[in-house]
């Protein structure tokens, strides 16, 4: 077992008053048997009513309402939480799943189809391509070997590069430039497991990591393949690794743009600045 503090903070600078609308925040880490959290806290300036919801992915989320107008919003969530996923590779596959390619039974085929259909099917010969660099159709091969030469050949042959403004780039242009951030590489490598057929989602969250020249920061995305005897499996194109103890999982969603941690508007003129800092760290 590992216990981390994850300290968030948020800052938006107005040019002049405005009025805040309600904010969606997604911070809280997603508990389970791999996970628990020990403490936690929420400060918001101006002062906010919060009411926590649950959405169909079942994450946690915080709406804060204002009524107060504001030259600034802040936002500081610290968390203490508690890491049991120290086996990253203790897992047993499903007998009929263990060689690909194989079929998900009929109960798995309803729940897991939205997460099976690309969202760029064009790109599928492109992707095809990508695939056979790592393995050609017919060679006997387990699946979760398979996705892992896959992230592999992502983190070897795309160069990392930290990109501040928002969205996600499409695997064609990632593919084209041969370079992306964290939640680029993810979004790559879900429509490359979706064009083979398996169910995949995008994971939102913070990665503990020793400070490097290719340091991702201690925000970090990174993808799920649903196998069936397991769940659902982290895969990080980014490292080129399956996920672990490390990895501290925030928010799934079957698209990437559906999970940024803060998320809201206001009323006034344009012009906001924002400022972020996020840390880590391992708790004795």
């Amino acid at each position: 077992m590992q216990r981390y503090k994850i300290l968030h903070r948020t800052y938006y600078n107005f040019p002049a008053e405005v009025r805040l609308q309600p904010h969606a925040l997604r911070l809280r880490p997603r508990e389970g048997h791999d996970l628990r959290i020990e403490s936690s806290s929420l400060i918001i300036s101006p002062e906010a009513s919060v009411r926590w919801q649950r959405d169909m992915e079942d994450n946690s989320i915080a709406i804060a309402s204002f009524v107060s107008p504001a030259r600034q919003l802040s936002i500081e969530s610290e968390i203490i939480i508690s890491q049991f996923n120290e086996g990253p590779l203790h897992f047993l596959v499903a007998d009929y799943a263990v060689d690909f390619p194989f079929t998900y039974t009929p109960d798995e085929q309803v729940v897991l189809l939205p997460y099976v259909i690309m969202a760029f099917p064009e790109s599928i010969s492109v992707l095809a391509d990508l695939v056979a660099k790592v393995w050609q159709a017919g060679e006997p091969i387990q699946t979760v070997v398979l996705l892992q030469r896959l992230i592999a050949h992502i983190n070897r042959s795309l160069s990392y590069t930290i990109r501040d403004e928002p969205g996600v780039q499409t695997p064609q242009n990632t593919l084209s430039k041969q370079l992306g951030s964290c939640r680029d590489f993810a979004y790559l490598f879900m429509e490359i497991t979706r064009s083979l057929g398996l169910a995949s989602r995008f994971v939102s969250g913070y990665l503990n990591a020793e400070p490097s020249s290719t340091d991702f920061g201690a925000t970090h995305a990174w993808a799920e393949v649903y196998l069936p005897g397991v769940g659902w499996k982290g895969f990080d194109p980014t490292s080129g690794l399956i996920v672990g103890p490390n990895h501290i999982a925030v928010a799934v969603a079957r698209l990437p743009d559906s999970v940024p941690p803060v998320a809201g508007s206001y009323i006034g003129p344009p012009g906001a600045t924002l400022d972020v800092g996020v840390w880590v760290t391992a708790l004795a």
